[in-house]
């Protein structure tokens, strides 16, 4: 028992251990593998001083999950963008490379630009139409000019953490329900839980089908649909939500309209996520953020 948990135990140095994808890759992880946590504090990724870091972690597998998600922020300064998401995972991939080990690279749903009306598979190809869609899909291709063994997984919309569109929707809720929300109904997206996206993930490393992955929950939503179904889980079903287009909402930022990915790489490996209304009201129930019976 103890030479196969040797055998199978990993010493895995993560990114961004401290962001809201971070931390339940700790959780999950830790049950099974040695997590080295690189936070913020530890690692500048714009700095190629970040090599030497990750190298001196002497890990087995490195996940990558840390990056400037702001995608406004993204829009107003794209040079810090590119530094950060494109350079910063050049640097992590230089890692890899020296260790001579695998890569998780944690990429989104934003690569894509939204211009049709089915899913998008995993070698669609890309076309970001922002900032930070561009800024991603460049630490894309240098993974995959750098190494020959990594895994690039998607994500999308992700809830979970202390700051998400979950927890910004029961807080409206609170301050504005008077005059009600409003929302987009015209984005639409793919809703995922960092905990099940945490747990498909554990599941993918242990296994040398290296490519790339979307792993987000089933179904689709949009941020109007998204924003209806934490209301009526938060109870506050009084709260009127009136809807309004991309076109109205000013922003910094340029979203795919439609970004909802499909993953048929990881269901053929068995790797399914549940559909994200069980998600999210997992997710609410764990937070204390559900309406009690």
């Amino acid at each position: 028992m103890n030479q196969q948990k040797e055998r199978t135990t990993m010493r895995i140095a993560l990114t961004g251990a401290d962001g809201q994808l971070g931390q339940a890759i700790v959780e999950t992880f830790a049950r099974q593998h040695a997590v080295i946590p690189l936070t913020h504090d530890a690692l500048e990724l714009a700095h190629s001083s970040s090599v030497a870091v990750v190298v001196n972690t002497s890990a087995d597998l490195v996940i990558h999950a840390a990056a400037y998600t702001n995608v406004d922020g993204c829009a107003r300064e794209p040079e810090v963008a590119y530094r950060t998401n494109a350079m910063g995972t050049h640097y992590v991939a230089l890692a890899c490379q020296r260790l001579d080990v695998p890569m998780v690279y944690i990429s989104t749903n934003e690569v894509f630009p939204g211009d049709q009306r089915r899913p998008y598979f995993e070698y669609d190809p890309p076309r970001p139409i922002n900032a930070y869609g561009q800024s991603k899909l460049s630490g894309e291709q240098s993974v995959k000019d750098l190494l020959n063994r990594f895994y690039i997984v998607r994500v999308a919309w992700l809830f979970g953490g202390q700051r998400n569109f979950v927890r910004t929707v029961l807080r409206l809720a609170e301050t504005v329900a008077p005059h009600g929300l409003t929302m987009v109904a015209d984005e639409i997206g793919s809703p995922t839980y960092n905990y099940d996206a945490a747990a498909a993930l554990l599941q993918l490393v242990g296994q040398p089908f290296y490519g790339i992955y979307h792993f987000v929950n089933a179904g689709h939503a949009s941020r109007y649909d998204f924003a209806r179904a934490v209301l009526r889980l938060g109870g506050y079903d009084h709260v009127q939500v009136h809807p309004i287009t991309l076109s109205d909402y000013q922003r910094d930022s340029t979203p795919p309209p439609y970004s909802v990915l499909a993953n048929t790489a990881g269901t053929a490996m068995g790797i399914t996520l549940r559909p994200w209304q069980e998600a999210l009201a997992a997710f609410m129930e764990r937070a204390g953020l559900a309406k009690q019976a």
